[in-house]
């Protein structure tokens, strides 16, 4: 795994909306830790890995990912 000097944001999560997400896998090629993966096509994270980079999010053409505080959801 590649290192990552992004803090986590505190307190919050990375969303994927799974009324949106459709597996497409761009956000997979810019998660710099590989913590992404397709799952029943629909995106998954590694949530205790992610350093909440954020770089994958404008990647995604549906607009399903997010980093959102965990009271949130």
């Amino acid at each position: 795994m590649l290192a990552c000097n992004v803090p986590r944001i505190v307190d919050h999560i990375f969303f994927v909306d799974e009324d949106k997400c459709f597996g497409c896998g761009a956000c997979l090629a810019l998660c710099p830790v590989n913590v992404l993966d397709i799952d029943n096509r629909i995106a998954v994270v590694d949530e205790e890995n992610c350093t909440h980079c954020e770089l994958c999010i404008p990647s995604c053409p549906v607009f399903a990912l997010e980093i959102i505080p965990e009271n949130k959801i």
